[in-house]
């Protein structure tokens, strides 16, 4: 198991990196200002949000995803901001990130917004090649660790949304920066990891089933270069404004159960297994999220009926 892991690692960190290192979450519809700025605010109270998310139990140096986010919408304003942060390890690698986010919503209807986003990002990545089992001690791959390497980055969104409806698209990292060069003073081209571009295509909708039902189905579709398509779609019930079961498929890669229930007004609690359905699957026993999110209100603006995204 650590031989195949060091070898996913090797293959991760030698020459340039162009699979997918956006942090992967199977309950993104949740904490959706974490892909795109736009959404910031558009819930309309401010929305405190923390999840984790521990990938591939049983695989030696599998991913961990810690995450926070705060967005709020400004009084009197069609202004929203928000505040992420990302903690993200996987094998010898520790790579934390901040961003600040800012979105402007005009009405298109009565019932439509039209959010614009922008994001601002600061990215601090460390890789300690010490923890890992190298073959040969003398390999000049892995003599120089990377010590908190900072890189700056932006992004755009756009999400176009009403109470029940949503679609948005966005690209939370534009700058394709290259986070390390053990060569840079010669001028080799010998980066261990590049910030590749990501698109994100996002949709859901609510359907009222009966009075105490609802179903809403949801789409996230993400683009990279150098990796295949992802593309998320999932189910889920809510049950008496209170009880939420779905089901989700990534294709090609995995399925997933989701369960939440939303205990008061402000608290919502959420939970989420992923089975692989690769041959990865003979190596690990799945990976697990949960989350949760407060929301505060005032006594103004509290809603009676929670929104289902």
């Amino acid at each position: 198991m650590k031989t195949r892991l060091l070898i996913l690692t090797l293959i991760l960190l030698s020459g340039t990196m162009v699979a997918q290192q956006d942090a992967q979450f199977t309950q993104y519809m949740y904490n959706t200002v974490n892909i795109n700025p736009a959404y910031a605010g558009s819930r309309s109270v401010m929305s405190i949000f923390g999840i984790h998310r521990t990938q591939w139990v049983g695989l030696d140096g599998a991913p961990t995803t810690n995450g926070f986010s705060l967005n709020t919408p400004i009084s009197g304003s069609n202004v929203g901001l928000g505040l992420s942060i990302l903690n993200d390890k996987i094998g010898p690698s520790v790579e934390n990130t901040v961003s600040i986010d800012f979105s402007y919503s005009i009405a298109t209807s009565e019932k439509y917004k039209l959010s614009f986003g922008l994001k601002a990002t600061a990215n601090l990545l460390d890789v300690n090649f010490s923890r890992l089992n190298q073959h040969d001690a003398n390999d000049y791959s892995f003599e120089t660790n990377i010590d908190n390497k900072f890189t700056p980055n932006f992004g755009v969104g756009l999400y176009f949304h009403s109470d029940n409806t949503y679609i948005g698209i966005s690209a939370p990292n534009i700058l394709e920066t290259q986070h390390f060069d053990r060569y840079a003073s010669t001028g080799a081209n010998s980066h261990v990891a590049k910030e590749e571009l990501h698109y994100y295509l996002i949709a859901g909708h609510v359907f009222d089933l009966s009075g105490t039902v609802k179903f809403k189905p949801s789409l996230l579709t993400k683009v990279v270069q150098g990796a295949p398509l992802q593309v998320d779609v999932s189910g889920n019930f809510l049950i008496n404004e209170k009880f939420v079961a779905g089901v989700a498929y990534r294709w090609s890669a995995a399925v997933s159960a989701m369960v939440g229930f939303q205990a008061s007004d402000s608290w919502f609690i959420g939970y989420g297994y992923d089975l692989e359905t690769t041959r990865l699957s003979n190596y690990n026993s799945g990976s697990h999220e949960i989350f949760l999110r407060y929301e505060l209100f005032n006594k103004y603006d509290r809603i009676v009926s929670p929104r289902f995204f």
